[in-house]
């Protein structure tokens, strides 16, 4: 069996909760490799925003993976031809993209054998969050089950830890954390509609929570908006 690294592949998107999930994982003393992904999306200044948040933090490596979830459609952020919501959606809201978080975790998996990393951080939120299934921890629990059973490293006793340490945190707590973490929040992007300049709506769901989270904290927003 191969001696454990402090290796760990960090899923970031640019948006506020992953940036403070790296922060977390870099704080801990993991060597961060850090992975993002171009999945047709519709606002492409998140995976700018990734680029900036992986030179501003100390990580080992950063990728970007491009994939095509928009020839499934499906989903606000993929399809064109359904607009994102400017109002709070009963149930399962339309920006959920079928199997994201499956796909994202699973290639972040396939590195993580490479790497002998035993660890994937991801950011998702249980508590204020869109109602996403893929967020909740009985999903996460799940996919670690199925990690240690489908992986050769796992099989032969490097116990893999899917890690959410913003699972419980409201999104007051997630910035009051990166904020004593040093996390530049201004080079996030979490906006479902930002424009080429990354300046946000300032409307829709994922806007509404950041706007709010600030507000709450007591920390200054400096998000850039379209109408300012």
């Amino acid at each position: 069996m191969s001696t454990p690294s402090n290796n760990a592949v960090v899923l970031l998107s640019g948006g506020l909760d992953s940036a403070t999930a790296l922060a977390m994982a870099v704080e801990r003393g993991f060597n961060c490799y850090v992975l993002s992904f171009d999945y047709g999306q519709r606002s492409q200044t998140e995976l700018l925003a990734a680029k900036k948040i992986t030179r501003d933090l100390d990580v080992k490596e950063h990728r970007v993976v491009r994939l095509h979830l928009e020839d499934f459609g499906g989903s606000a952020l993929t399809d064109n031809s359904i607009d994102v919501p400017d109002h709070e959606e009963e149930g399962i809201p339309v920006t959920y993209v079928p199997a994201r978080n499956t796909v994202f975790m699973s290639l972040a998996l396939a590195w993580a054998e490479v790497l002998h990393a035993q660890h994937i951080f991801i950011g998702v939120n249980a508590v204020d969050y869109s109602g996403y299934p893929d967020c909740r921890p009985e999903y996460i629990a799940a996919f670690e089950q199925m990690a240690n059973l489908a992986t050769k490293t796992g099989v032969e006793g490097e116990r893999l830890t899917i890690e959410t340490p913003l699972i419980d945190l409201t999104k007051a707590e997630i910035i009051r954390e990166g904020t004593r973490l040093g996390v530049n929040y201004g080079l996030t992007v979490s906006c479902y509609q930002a424009d080429d300049d990354g300046r946000a709506c300032g409307v829709c769901d994922s806007c509404r929570l950041r706007a709010k989270g600030f507000e709450d904290a007591g920390v200054a927003d400096p998000t850039r908006y379209i109408t300012a």
